[in-house]
């Protein structure tokens, strides 16, 4: 990972954008995947801008997206890209989605960005730096105790029964006001810049948390399965971001989930 890398994954973000603000909120293609999730042709665009700077200047690199799948499996390099994250809320018209780009290293992340193109808001997190949010420092917020902390999650209709219930466990701990649901990757962006405390989630995949690490942990959070482990490509998306290191153990304890 080199100082160009980062710049690589700034540009990457900048074509993203460049490619989904014309759509937003406008007319636009759109279907449903066969996993019953929509794609629309700002989702497809701004994976297509990516791919293709990817491969003009780092040929030998891997890259997984989630619209185009796969190449150079075997590379050492990965480039995650999740062009919209979140794309219901872009559909809906709502500015909470993101762009998610992630370089992994032998299956690790080293570089994260989530970038929200319509608010021009952007979260980098380098392993080893501070994470910066548009160009200034971010830093995650302390939480004196469980029951004062914003939980956030895109939504609990989405997890199976056992995830479900868990969640509840973790939900029963904070003030029922202070649980927020919608935001997809926005919401670990708010975590970084200290307005969030937790956010759980489960099935997701690789291209949903690989850039989000750096991030979180570049802010004084932590990133962890539910089980406390850091995240990698074999994670199984079991996810929580928490903004105080302090407070891992209570969420933990409460969402009491052995996977």
């Amino acid at each position: 990972m080199t100082p160009k890398d980062i710049t690589l994954a700034e540009k990457l973000a900048d074509a993203a954008g460049d490619a989904i603000r014309p759509l937003f909120r406008t007319k636009f293609d759109q279907e449903s995947k066969s996993d019953s999730t929509p794609v629309t042709e700002a989702d497809r665009a701004a994976e297509a801008a990516m791919r293709k700077i990817i491969e003009t200047e780092c040929p030998e690199d891997g890259i997984i997206g989630e619209e185009y799948g796969t190449i150079n499996e075997g590379a050492s390099r990965q480039w995650v890209l999740d062009p919209i994250d979140g794309t219901t809320s872009f559909i809906a018209g709502r500015p909470i989605f993101g762009t998610l780009i992630a370089l992994m290293q032998d299956d690790w992340p080293v570089i994260g960005i989530i970038d929200q193109p319509i608010a021009r808001e952007r979260w980098v997190g380098v392993v080893g730096r501070p994470t910066t949010f548009n160009g200034a420092a971010a830093q995650s917020a302390r939480c004196r105790e469980l029951k004062d902390a914003v939980l956030a999650t895109t939504t609990p209709h989405q997890f199976d029964e056992h995830d479900a219930d868990h969640f509840m466990d973790l939900a029963s701990k904070v003030a029922p006001r202070k649980i927020i649901y919608g935001g997809d990757c926005y919401n670990y962006g708010l975590v970084a810049s200290g307005h969030v405390d937790v956010v759980c989630e489960a099935g997701l995949m690789l291209h949903d948390y690989a850039a989000l690490a750096p991030i979180i942990d570049g802010a004084g959070g932590m990133m962890c399965d539910w089980n406390g482990e850091p995240l990698h490509a074999d994670s199984d998306g079991h996810v929580l971001a928490i903004g105080d290191q302090a407070r891992v153990d209570d969420v933990l304890e409460a969402i009491a989930c052995n996977h």
